[in-house]
C-alpha cells in the first residue's frame, strides 16, 4: 500500500559538496532509507544500510485519523525489511516512546533482529509488549549506558544522553565505512532537567571535531521561536494547583511521560493526596520506572479506584490517559459521565499537561468542553505552564547544527512543512541549500565521503492495524467504510423471471441515505424500478451477461441514476436471483431475497 506524498521535493536529486567526483562505487556508498516519521509525526522508522549490513534507529507507530474507521495502529509498510531480512544486523532505539518503539513487536512478527540495543527505560517497556506477543525468541534485548558504543554490523554506534520528555532517552553517534552520522533522536537543550541527567553536548562536540557527514535532526518545534522551556518549570505551576485544589485532582498526560508522571507523584505526596493511576501503559511505565529506579513512592501511595473513592476528594489525585481525546481513554469517559466508576463533580480540577499532536485538536477540545460542563475547574494549554514541550524549538535548532557543523542535513520527525523550515534553518547556520535533503518516507538517500544524492524509492506506506480482529486492515475497507459513512447505503434485491424478461420481485433497503425533501423513500422506490425495467428492455445489453456481470452492470447504472437524480452517490449493492418458469415466479414474487454486503465498492 503505497500512499506518498504528493508534495514536490525542494531539493535536487543530487548534491555534492566539493568538485571531485567520489571514486566508490554504488556498492560502497551509505544509504539512508526512512520508513516512516518523515512528513508526519509517528511511527518513526529508520534503515541506514551499506554493503549487506542494515541497521535500523527505532521502529514505531502512529495512531490513526478520524477518516481511519476502526483502526487502532498505523505502522510503516515493512517490505524493505521482510525483502533484506538476512541482512538486518540490529536496531538502535533511541528512547522508549511509543512512536518509536510501538511498531517492534509488528517487525518481529516478520523478521528476525538479532540484537536490540537501547537504555533501560525502553527496554523495559518493550520487553513486557514482547512477553505479551509471546517474541522473546525473536531478539535479544542489550541495555546500553551512556557513552557506550555497540557493534551493528559494520557500523560502530554510540549512545549519548539527551534530554526529552522521557527519561533515559538517547542520540546516536554512528559511526560508517563513508563517515560519522548523528541522529538525534526527540531531544531538547534542558539545562535543569528534573532527573539531572544533562545532555552530553561534549561527546556531540567531540564526534564535530572528527568531522560530521550528516546530521538528522528533530524538525517537530521548528515552527517555534526561541527555546522549550526546562521540565522543571511545570513543578511550580502544579505545585500552586496542588496547592489552592480543595477536592478532586485529575491529571492527564502522556502515558510515557516519566518525568511528568513523577511529578504528579512528588505533589500528591507533598499534599497528603492519594493517587489512583487509570490507564494499562501509564500503569506499567510507573510501575517499570519505579523498578528501574527512575521514580520512588511509598507502597502506600497508589491505591485502586475502588479505594480512592472512599477517600475524601481533597485526599485524591486520579492520574489517567487521554491527554489527547482518545474517544476510549479513562478521561473522555470520565468528560462524557460514561466511567462506570468515576464521574466528574462541579469543583473538582482538571489538568491537562499534554499538547495535542497535530490532528486531535478537535477531539481534546471537545474533551475539555465537556469537562467545563460537568462543572469541573479546567487547567490547559500553553499560557497555563503545566506542560513544556520535549522537543527542541528553533534557537536549540540552531545550536544542534552549529555544534555539529555537518557537511549534510537530513530534517527528521515532522510534518513536510516543518522539515521544510528546518532546512531554511540549516542554511542559516552555513549548510548549503543543495546539501540539505527533505526527504520522503521510502527515499533512498546515498552519501559517500564526499557527495550525497538522492537517488531512488523502496516501497512505502502505511499498514493499518485493528487490534480487536484481524491484525491487518486492506485500505479498500476504510474507503468502504468511509464511504457508507458519508453517503449511506443502498441495497437492491432483485428478482427476475425466465431470459430477464420481467421483474417478478424488487425489494430496496435504503440505509443512511439522505433524500432531498421533495422525494419519499417510497417514489424514489418507484423511480428504481421504472429506470431498472428501462435498462432490462434492452436485451442486446443484458442478455449475455453472467449474473455477477449482471449485478455490476445494474449497480454502474444505478451509481449514473443516483448521481444525476438524487445528486448523491451511495455506496450501492445489487443482489440478482433468477427464477424459471411462471409457477415458480409466482412462488417467489413475495419473498425478500436474501443479501450480504460485497466486499468491492461500487463501480
Amino acid at each position: 500500500m503505497n500512499m506518498k506524498s504528493p508534495n514536490a521535493k525542494s531539493q535536487p536529486k543530487t548534491a555534492v559538496s566539493s568538485g571531485k567526483k567520489s571514486g566508490n562505487s554504488p556498492e560502497n556508498t551509505l544509504k539512508i532509507i526512512p520508513l516512516g516519521g518523515l512528513g508526519e509525526i509517528g511511527k518513526n522508522t529508520m534503515a541506514i544500510c551499506y554493503g549487506d549490513d542494515i541497521m535500523l534507529v527505532d521502529a514505531g507507530l502512529a495512531f490513526p485519523t478520524e477518516e481511519m474507521l476502526g483502526v487502532d495502529l498505523v505502522l510503516p509498510d515493512l517490505s524493505f525489511l521482510i525483502e533484506n531480512q538476512t541482512k538486518v544486523r540490529g536496531l538502535a532505539i533511541t528512547h522508549g516512546h511509543e512512536d518509536h518503539i510501538g511498531g517492534i513487536p509488528f517487525i518481529l512478527k516478520e523478521i528476525t533482529i538479532p540484537t536490540i540495543y537501547g537504555p533501560a527505560l525502553a527496554l523495559g517497556l518493550l520487553e513486557g509488549k514482547l512477553r505479551e506477543w509471546g517474541l522473546e525468541e525473536r531478539t535479544s534485548l542489550c541495555k546500553v549506558r551512556p557513552r557506550q558504543q555497540v557493534k551493528i554490523g559494520c557500523f560502530t554506534v554510540q549512545f549519548i544522553r539527551c534530554t526529552h520528555s522521557i527519561a533515559d532517552s538517547f542520540s546516536l553517534i554512528i559511526r560508517t565505512p563513508v563517515g560519522t552520522l548523528i541522529h538525534t533522536g526527540d531531544f531538547k537543550f534542558d539545562f535543569t532537567p528534573v532527573d539531572g541527567e544533562l545532555f552530553d553536548i561534549a561527546s556531540i562536540s567531540a564526534a564535530a571535531e572528527e568531522g560530521i557527514l550528516l546530521l538528522m535532526s528533530d524538525s517537530t518545534n521548528t515552527e517555534r521561536e526561541g527555546y522549550t522551556p526546562s521540565e522543571r518549570t511545570v513543578w511550580r505551576k502544579l505545585n500552586e494547583v496542588f496547592a489552592n485544589a480543595r477536592q478532586r485532582i485529575v491529571v492527564t498526560t502522556f502515558a510515557s511521560n516519566v518525568h511528568r508522571i513523577r511529578q504528579v507523584l512528588q505533589a500528591a505526596m507533598k499534599y497528603d493526596r492519594k493517587v489512583a493511576i487509570l490507564g494499562r501503559s501509564m500503569m506499567n511505565l510507573a510501575n517499570i520506572a519505579r523498578e528501574l529506579g527512575y521514580m520512588t513512592f511509598p507502597d502506600g501511595l497508589l491505591l485502586s479506584v475502588d479505594q480512592i473513592n472512599q477517600l475524601p476528594p481533597d485526599r485524591v489525585v486520579i492520574l489517567t490517559t487521554g491527554s489527547q481525546g482518545e474517544p476510549l481513554s479513562a478521561l473522555t469517559r470520565i468528560a462524557n459521565d460514561e466511567h462506570k466508576q468515576l464521574k466528574i463533580f462541579p469543583g473538582d480540577t482538571v489538568i491537562i499537561s499534554a499538547t495535542p499532536i497535530p490532528g486531535n485538536e478537535r477531539s481534546v477540545a471537545n474533551t475539555i468542553n465537556a469537562l467545563f460542563l460537568r462543572g469541573a475547574d479546567v487547567i490547559y494549554g500553553k499560557e497555563a505552564g503545566v506542560h513544556v514541550s520535549g522537543h527542541a524549538c528553533r534557537e536549540e535548532q540552531k545550536l544542534m547544527i552549529n555544534i555539529c557543523r555537518p557537511k549534510f542535513f537530513m530534517p527528521i520527525h515532522g510534518e513536510y512543512r516543518m522539515l521544510v523550515s528546518h532546512t531554511e534553518l540549516a542554511a542559516e547556520c552555513g549548510v548549503p541549500p543543495e546539501n540539505s535533503f527533505i526527504m520522503e518516507n521510502g527515499d533512498v538517500l546515498e552519501l559517500t565521503a564526499d557527495s550525497g544524492g538522492v537517488t531512488g524509492r523502496v516501497k512505502a506506506g502505511v499498514i493499518l492495524i485493528d487490534s480487536s480482529r484481524a491484525w491487518q486492515v486492506n485500505e479498500q475497507i476504510i474507503q468502504e467504510r468511509r464511504h457508507l459513512a458519508e453517503d449511506g447505503l443502498v441495497t437492491v434485491a432483485l428478482t427476475l423471471a425466465t431470459q430477464r424478461s420481467k421483474i417478478v420481485a424488487l425489494d430496496v433497503s435504503l440505509k443512511g441515505l439522505i433524500l432531498p425533501s421533495s422525494l419519499s423513500s417510497e417514489e424514489l422506490v418507484t423511480r428504481i424500478k421504472a429506470e431498472l425495467s428501462k435498462i432490462l428492455l434492452d436485451r442486446t445489453a443484458v442478455s449475455k451477461l453472467n449474473k455477477d456481470d449482471l449485478q455490476s452492470f445494474l449497480q454502474g447504472c444505478l451509481n449514473g441514476f443516483f448521481s444525476s437524480r438524487i445528486r448523491a452517490l451511495p455506496f450501492i449493492q445489487v443482489i440478482v436471483h433468477e427464477v424459471a418458469g411462471e409457477e415458480q415466479a409466482k412462488k417467489t414474487k413475495n419473498a425478500r431475497p436474501s443479501a450480504s454486503i460485497p466486499k468491492s465498492g461500487p463501480s
